[in-house]
């Protein structure tokens, strides 16, 4: 058969079959080919092939392997009786022969294999794209392409006895050298009588290159030597030519002598199931509250650093990123591993809670309403932006090939197969059994048999961070996938009405101590936490979080806009106990000293109804370099900016506000610096084309292939109608399935006529195959200037 007969075959399919194929290689119609034999030929591509493989599994990938080996056409007792010697003895012939049948069905449904049942052949291009194939070496002429003339009739000699070398590098009866060579060395008989002239170190040598890696580095792999006066292992089989020389120090095993030492098995092990997800098995509801309480951490972890980066944000690297002292700072502050704080910082950034403004990394106006949402929902945008990121957190900290640090936020973070890998680990983790917690072992090896042609090295670098970082947002519990991170994984939108149930209740009250602490006994309230973190610091985290009281903390919260009675009522309504005493004072004689100085600009200037007091700053051997100079009894002045001077005075031990040019204290708020962002988009697992939009290209490709004429509008003035009445037209005939005739303005504003068969209508846009032009195309409904029915 020829890439005609494939053409042929293509065409002869239904339009379901058609349509499962576009399904499955969306690629192939991006965009629509005019006909079937553009498809056929995109689908014969190099690239599109090698994605095509890349998703077969290794059992589908071993059939289409055997069959490219074969050649010529083979039926299917052809295949399954050489993958019989391939799978354990246990599996019987139905198990075999239902798992054959069901990889030639993803094979031929995916157009990497075509013909009738008894002559199955691989697609144009798929025998190439999987060279070398089943890790088997070089075919034979192809290992002793470069070689002599003189050389090849040594090795014929030295194989054949019986050999009578024509001259030129062709046999007597005119073949070429290499084919009869090809052919000795396929031959078992010869094989065997070969390897039996050998000594047992060269045997063994020969066994290590049977099953892969077929080649390896020899130093002067290109001496000549016969088979009297071989000495070494290695030169034994180069002389009969078991092995051949490639190059000047490499060598490779023929394919038809490995194939011969396989003993007619194409694979070694193989099996049509994937592996067994292995691990411990714990209590699922455990599993589910473990990762509900984890998920709840991860949730206010992420707010905690959007308000601590409100009030302090750090700069933006140059060349892009966070600096790994910044990254150091937050981590402490979050009382977090650096990794985990970048996971943090990461998913921020990727729901667009987080983005760069200014040379500074702030909180986007996103934020403000993201931190409203109810807790799971809040999860849920976390989770859903984590999945579906492109970047790979776990490689923060190392070093890329120019031996430049990978910083956290920095664009060399992204990993083209980041966000796949994910969700095949997410996919993988999703049907486990109910409590068991597989090992990463053994989900890598489900990994590679679901794709095996993938780079293993960088894969199971990315599973293994994806097994990590799915624990510390609680997607997973104890190891065992919750229900919540089930419904991630499937991304159906239900993950966060599984989550709220198993979440512990916020709770609106502390309990204030004489030590001038605060004990919340669960986790806050938003509002009352925003508050609290607001007037006091966190002491400790655990089963209650410990907050103290501090001046520092105090005027903070003064600094804010806030007066002593406010602080003192918030404290009154939200603790289950009388505010102590000590707590009281430290309030109100904080706010008593809060604002007595006052700092506007000269540069800047210092105001006090105290002139004592002010005396007392300018005897201040610290306040020498503030270059202080009085201009009356309660005001000073100083060549320093207003914000060097409060900074001054506070490290003095004094608690001055700012003041504008008009006199009002300016107060400063802890979350008033935002920057432009918006909620990162809701990212789904189901990535399959739209069917309506299959069935339209399948369409467009029939009558492409057909040929026939365009379809001509009816002559005379083009439909008009009311809007309204043309998006029910259209609405209807998108469930009939019927044709419909438009008016439709070009870009110049032209009045045209089009025969269409709307498949679709989203987003201000009609989906439909235009019969006019024989192709599939998008309508914008505001040029739509009427529609008219029209039979079929």
């Amino acid at each position: 058969m020829t890439g005609t007969d494939f053409n042929e075959w293509l065409r002869g399919r239904s339009d379901e079959r058609l349509r499962a194929l576009v399904a499955t290689r969306p690629e192939l119609v991006t965009p629509v080919p005019a006909h079937i034999d553009g498809l056929a030929a995109r689908a014969c591509s190099p690239s599109a092939i090698g994605r095509a493989l890349d998703r077969l599994d290794r059992f589908s990938l071993a059939v289409l392997e055997t069959l490219a080996l074969r050649p010529g056409p083979a039926d299917r007792g052809t295949l399954l009786s050489l993958l019989r010697r391939a799978v354990p003895g246990d599996l019987g012939d139905g198990a075999l022969g239902s798992a054959l049948d069901a990889a030639l069905d993803v094979l031929t449904t995916r157009a990497l294999v075509y013909g009738t049942d008894d002559a199955l052949l691989p697609a144009p291009g798929v025998a190439e794209a999987l060279e070398p194939p089943a890790a088997l070496g070089p075919p034979a002429a192809e290992v002793f392409r470069h070689h002599s003339p003189e050389r090849l009739d040594v090795l014929l000699r030295d194989i054949d006895p019986a050999y009578e070398g024509g001259g030129g590098g062709r046999t007597d009866d005119g073949r070429p050298a290499r084919e009869r060579l090809a052919a000795l060395l396929a031959e078992p008989a010869t094989v065997a009588r070969l390897v039996g002239e050998v000594s047992p170190q060269a045997r063994t040598a020969l066994n290590e290159l049977v099953w892969g890696p077929a080649s390896g580095r020899l130093p002067n792999a290109r001496r000549e030597v016969d088979a009297a006066n071989a000495q070494s292992p290695i030169e034994q089989l180069l002389a009969r030519g078991l092995l051949g020389a490639t190059g000047e120090e490499t060598v490779a095993l023929p394919r038809e002598v490995a194939l011969v030492l396989r003993d007619g098995r194409v694979h070694r092990d193989l099996s049509p199931g994937p592996p067994v997800l292995e691990g411990s098995v714990r209590d699922q509801d455990l599993a589910d509250r473990t990762a509900a309480g984890q998920a709840f951490t991860f949730v206010r972890t992420v707010e905690e650093l959007c308000e601590l980066w409100s009030v302090d944000p750090p700069g933006v690297l140059r060349a892009g990123g966070l600096a790994i002292r910044d990254l150091r700072r937050t981590a402490q502050l979050l009382d977090l591993p650096e990794w985990a704080a970048g996971l943090v910082v990461e998913v921020a950034h990727a729901a667009g809670l987080v983005a760069a403004g200014e040379g500074e990394w702030l909180p986007t106006g996103a934020y403000d309403g993201w931190r409203i949402k109810a807790t799971e929902d809040c999860w849920a945008v976390l989770a859903d932006a984590w999945a579906a990121m492109e970047r790979a957190p776990g490689l923060i900290g190392e070093r890329d090939d120019r031996d430049r640090p990978l910083n956290a936020l920095h664009p060399d973070l992204r990993r083209p197969g980041a966000a796949q890998t994910r969700r095949r680990t997410l996919a993988v983790l999703e049907p486990a059994p109910p409590g068991l917690a597989p090992t990463p072992e053994s989900v890598l090896a489900r990994l590679a048999w679901e794709q095996p042609r993938r780079r293993p090295a960088l894969r199971d670098r990315l599973v293994r961070f994806a097994l990590r970082e799915a624990e510390h947002i609680g997607v997973t519990g104890l190891g065992v996938p919750s229900s919540h991170g089930r419904a991630v994984a499937r991304g159906d939108g239900t993950a966060a009405g599984l989550l709220g149930p198993l979440l512990p209740e916020p709770v609106d009250h502390v309990l204030l101590q004489a030590d001038l602490t605060a004990v919340a006994p669960g986790p806050l309230t938003t509002d009352l936490g925003r508050r609290l973190a607001l007037m006091a610091d966190v002491e400790s985290k655990g089963g209650a979080t410990v907050y103290r009281f501090s001046e520092q903390s105090v005027r903070r919260a003064l600094d804010a806009g806030h007066s002593a009675d406010d602080l003192l009522t918030v404290l009154e309504r939200h603790s289950a106990t009388p505010v102590p005493q000590p707590l009281s004072y430290l309030v109100t004689d904080v706010a008593r000293r809060h604002g007595r100085i006052r700092v506007g600009t000269a540069s800047a200037y210092i105001r006090c109804d105290d002139p004592a007091l002010l005396d007392e700053v300018l005897a201040d051997k610290r306040a020498h370099l503030l270059r202080l100079r009085r201009l009356a009894p309660t005001v000073l002045a100083s060549k320093t900016s207003r914000a060097a001077l409060v900074d001054s005075l506070r490290a003095m031990g004094y608690a001055p506000v700012a003041e504008s040019l008009e006199g009002d204290v300016v107060v400063a708020r802890a979350d008033a610096r935002r920057t432009e962002g918006q909620l990162a988009a809701r990212v789904t697992a189901n990535t399959a084309p739209d069917p309506e939009v299959v069935a339209a290209a399948v369409r467009a490709m029939r009558a492409g292939d057909s040929r026939r004429r365009p379809v001509e509008a009816p002559e005379g003035q083009v439909p008009r109608s009311p809007a309204t009445a043309t998006i029910s037209a259209l609405q209807e005939a998108i469930r009939q399935g019927s044709r419909v005739w438009i008016g439709y303005l070009d870009s110049q504003g032209h009045a045209t006529s089009r025969i269409l068969e709307p498949a679709r209508m989203e987003g201000g846009y009609l989906t439909a195959y235009d019969e006019t032009r024989a192709t599939v195309h998008r309508f914008a409904l505001h040029r739509i200037t009427g529609i008219a029915e029209i039979g079929r």
